[in-house]
């Protein structure tokens, strides 16, 4: 559980994922759909998931830079996990 949680847990990690499950995600729009993160924090954030192998970075244009992220398929593999968490947490309220 711990190593789980190291990889998916904390405030953001699990959110930036579920966020990049459907297709590759520029990173204001990621900042957006995060809402009450920083974009410093996003940034921390994906470099720690990129580190970890469950995010790609891509650069799709240099000037004005314009980088994308997208999921991984080990990064895909959690998504059954925090689909799960999102139901729990729905039918118990929380």
């Amino acid at each position: 559980i711990e190593k789980s949680m190291r990889l998916i847990g904390g405030k953001w990690k699990g959110s930036i994922i579920y966020h990049l499950k459907d297709e590759p995600v520029r990173f204001n729009d990621l900042s957006r759909m995060l809402g009450g993160a920083s974009k410093k924090m996003v940034d921390q954030r994906l470099k720690e998931l990129e580190a970890e192998g469950m995010v790609i970075r891509r650069v799709i244009n240099e000037r004005p830079i314009a980088v994308t992220y997208e999921l991984t398929d080990f990064g895909r593999s959690a998504l059954n996990i925090l689909e799960s968490m999102r139901v729990w947490s729905e039918s118990n309220q929380i």
